[in-house]
């Protein structure tokens, strides 16, 4: 496809709806994020864009009226048109998680490369290089930019070292069946922690006699041998409950 259309790799990647961007944190933990293509980020820059014109037309009908030197409202006006231009969503991005109004409308947000929240220094940066994007008119330099590269930067998120991605929606905790708490007769490894608690997860999904035929299969290493059937079943779904709530206080 890409011999035919006659496009660089990076240009083709560009073009995607959105890709996985991965980081590694020192602790060898590995990040997924999805990353924002130009698409989103552009509706984004046009709701902030309409707030900032609204909020500019009325503070300048307010100077307007206040200010009876056409001088000084002139001079109120270009510092008031720099502040929400350029400090506003900057700053608006350092302390609402990454978001300006029209970025958590859309579910999307900055971070740093390494995927550390954003702070003011990198957020001004980006912002104050909104000039540098929109040449030579109606910001195509930083279209152009983003759909060559792997990641979708503009130059302004290459200078401060900046992606942005999607707002992964918080997961909800498995609902299991209210059963009594167990605690397994054996040490489990982590894989068998998994295993056990998705299949917790999907009991409510499952036949009564599907979900005893797979409890049958663990239930003799990690239960009493006197629970079969529906005991076995409901004792991995305590000892479920018990490694859910294990984890919750790793966690606190």
């Amino acid at each position: 496809m890409r011999q035919l259309l006659g496009l660089p790799r990076n240009l083709l990647r560009g073009l995607m709806l959105d890709t996985a961007y991965r980081i590694a944190t020192p602790e060898g933990i590995e990040l997924s994020l999805r990353l924002a293509g130009p698409v989103p980020r552009a509706l984004a820059w046009l709701i902030d864009f309409a707030w900032r014109a609204g909020v500019v037309m009325v503070f300048a009908t307010l100077i307007g009226v206040l200010a009876g030197n056409s001088k000084l409202m002139g001079g109120l006006l270009l510092i008031l048109l720099f502040l929400i231009e350029w400090v506003v969503p900057a700053w608006l991005e350092a302390v609402w998680d990454g978001a300006t109004p029209g970025k958590r409308a859309l579910g999307i947000r900055v971070l740093r490369d390494d995927g550390s929240p954003l702070t003011f220094g990198p957020a001004f940066v980006r912002n104050i290089l909104r000039t540098a994007d929109f040449l030579p008119g109606f910001y195509s330099g930083g279209l152009i930019c983003s759909l060559l590269h792997p990641q979708f930067k503009r130059l302004g998120d290459l200078v401060a070292g900046t992606i942005v991605v999607y707002v992964d929606p918080p997961e909800k905790p498995p609902v299991l069946v209210d059963v009594e708490t167990l605690a397994p007769s054996i040490p489990i490894t982590l894989g068998e922690k998994r295993a056990i608690l998705d299949y917790a997860e999907r009991v409510p999904q499952l036949s009564e006699e599907r979900a005893d035929e797979l409890a049958q299969i663990v239930a003799p290493i990690l239960l009493p041998p006197q629970r079969q059937g529906a005991a076995a079943r409901l004792g991995l779904v305590g000892v479920a409950q018990h490694l859910m709530g294990a984890r919750h206080d790793e966690t606190r």
